[in-house]
């Protein structure tokens, strides 16, 4: 009975307009003075932010903000896929026959989540990482590896939360929710990186001006407000870091894996 209340409430408060009305209260003069506030009730490390915090003129502002010089370093080997953002890692695995399986009791195809793109079938037999973002999180999200953008697709949607509760109790919320998607042709292969809106998220930005080529740690777009990249690897051209599973925190610009090599293996 509870579930199913709490089900029903998300149901309402997934509604476009409450996110636009959550958005421009944050974005508003009068959300600077829940700064302070919010850093602490989320334990924020405000000694990374590139400003003062007293310096952001809003909520949104400082949610989105950058970081200083050296506080995340970017996994320099020439193979090595590094991490868009900071997260936890709450899907990940090899995807069979098209399908990602058990993200919190869940199944997901690779053609609902890509909205049915041709592309899709490149990651069929691949490999993906669900990587949540908490509000304690730095929210900007990085190129995870160098290569030319081949298309970019935003898939409007709703904006179900994408925590532990979305994402086990309301119905395939990773392919439900508003998407923004980057594809990469990277050196073995290619990559999608889909980034995933949630209850309260005003919008998924892209960080201006766009570029085609990119390298690895290039800022690439951020979330206003908390939410998840889901990161695919094309089949035959990752193996990924032993030691990574559910539950482990990662930090944007370290080492997920390495992309394989030509003669499949990675160096």
């Amino acid at each position: 009975m509870i579930k199913w209340l709490l089900r029903a409430m998300t149901e309402l408060s997934s509604r476009k307009w409450i996110s636009r009305i959550t958005g421009r209260f944050a974005q508003s003069g009068a959300s600077r003075h829940m700064i302070p506030r919010f850093a602490k009730l989320y334990g924020i490390a405000i000694e990374e932010a590139e400003r003062q915090i007293h310096e952001y003129r809003t909520l949104n502002e400082f949610f989105t903000r950058r970081l200083k010089p050296g506080m995340r370093t970017v996994h320099d080997g020439p193979n090595s896929v590094a991490s868009p953002v900071d997260a936890v890692i709450t899907g990940i695995g090899g995807i069979r026959s098209g399908t990602i399986v058990n993200v919190k009791g869940q199944d997901y195809t690779i053609d609902e989540l890509l909205n049915g793109s041709p592309r899709a079938s490149r990651y069929h037999n691949g490999f993906y990482m669900v990587l949540y973002l908490s509000p304690t999180d730095y929210h900007r999200i990085h190129v995870p590896v160098t290569g030319q953008i081949v298309e970019r697709e935003h898939i409007a949607g709703k904006v179900y939360p994408v925590n532990e509760f979305g994402l086990r109790h309301m119905r395939r919320v990773l392919s439900r929710n508003e998407r923004l998607i980057t594809y990469i042709q990277h050196q073995s292969g290619e990559a999608a990186v889909v980034k995933v809106g949630a209850m309260n998220v005003s919008s998924i930005q892209y960080v201006l001006p766009l570029h085609d080529s990119v390298a690895k740690g290039d800022e690439l777009a951020y979330f206003e407000f908390g939410s998840t990249v889901v990161l695919l690897l094309e089949e035959k051209t990752f193996t990924p870091r032993p030691d990574l599973q559910l539950g482990s925190k990662v930090r944007m610009g370290e080492s997920l894996g390495e992309l394989l090599t030509t003669q499949g293996t990675s160096n």
